[in-house]
């Protein structure tokens, strides 16, 4: 599938956003601060999203036994005795588990912890329902056939492309301001 999303209005250039079928899982990628403990992975039909659980696996491990006021329990408890933030994911498809961050490990971000912690579980949920794309930037240029003089057709020529954007809106959002800022260097050139 591959859905052209802006087109310039001469018609010279277009931006296309195409599945990345290689996209990297960001929890095993890239740096990230957010602890992830897997409830349930329904009856091991989904992998685990994080290996170990992070620091308060442990005491997640003594309350999750109550499967009616386990998470209610675990998430008191991490709030009152270790100042951390816990937000609990019950995607559609994939794995229940609660995302948790601890304040100390949250004191220099510059945006609120919820707002970070969301952004990860977010992430994370994009990667593993196959929300994920690159764009591709082409122009339209003309091109005879070798032996052909009477005429020409004109084909789109890749000029630029970015993989790896987790989300739709996102990567619409970052193809869109790519394109503008290739088309405004192509119109300075010109």
């Amino acid at each position: 599938m591959t859905d052209i999303i802006a087109t310039t209005h001469d018609g010279r250039f277009r931006v296309r956003l195409v599945p990345d079928e290689y996209a990297t899982n960001p929890r095993q990628d890239f740096d990230h601060l957010a602890h992830v403990i897997t409830i349930d992975t329904h009856l091991g039909q989904y992998a685990p999203i994080d290996k170990d659980g992070g620091p308060l696996a442990e005491a997640w491990n003594r309350v999750s036994w109550n499967r009616w006021q386990g998470v209610e329990i675990f998430t008191r408890w991490a709030r009152i005795f270790h100042n951390a933030i816990v937000i609990e994911s019950r995607p559609a498809r994939g794995p229940v588990s609660l995302w948790y961050l601890l304040r100390e490990d949250a004191e220099d971000l510059g945006m609120l912890p919820e707002g970070y912690l969301d952004a990860e579980r977010a992430e994370y949920e994009a990667w593993a329902e196959g929300d994920v794309y690159g764009y591709v930037i082409e122009e339209r240029v003309p091109y005879t056939r070798v032996g052909d003089y009477d005429g020409f057709i004109e084909i789109w020529e890749e000029v630029d492309s970015c993989w790896g954007h987790y989300g739709y809106d996102w990567a619409a959002a970052q193809a869109r301001a790519a394109m503008d800022s290739h088309t405004s260097k192509a119109m300075l050139a010109a």
